[in-house]
């Protein structure tokens, strides 16, 4: 969350001790489910997504429901870890149709 509030966005966080129902309301498949689920402008954020790539959504507009990293992967945004190289992983949409498809991979 502090490198979306470093990257300009407004962030507001709501504590709550089970996310299931947010991500199933906003669904979000069970295997691309991670910590963290964000709104943005219609959009679901699932994990630690580049803020850069967020922009890029919210630019190109594609139909999909969101974008998710999916579980923690070292050298994402919040999981740098000193002395650890940056993790290769992969950024997805999903849709109502349970599509996903690559949209971006890092680093």
């Amino acid at each position: 969350m502090v490198h979306l509030q470093r990257s300009g966005f407004t962030v507001v966080i709501e504590s709550r001790a089970d996310l299931q129902p947010i991500k199933a309301q906003h669904q979000v498949p069970a295997d691309l489910q991670a910590c963290h689920t964000a709104l943005i402008d219609g959009y679901v954020i699932e994990g630690h997504v580049p803020a850069d790539l967020i922009r890029r959504l919210l630019r190109e507009r594609p139909k999909v429901l969101g974008l998710a990293v999916p579980g923690m992967p070292i050298g994402s945004p919040g999981m740098e870890t000193p002395g650890l190289p940056a993790e290769p992983y992969r950024v997805f949409t999903f849709d109502r149709a349970r599509t996903r498809t690559v949209f971006a991979t890092r680093p």
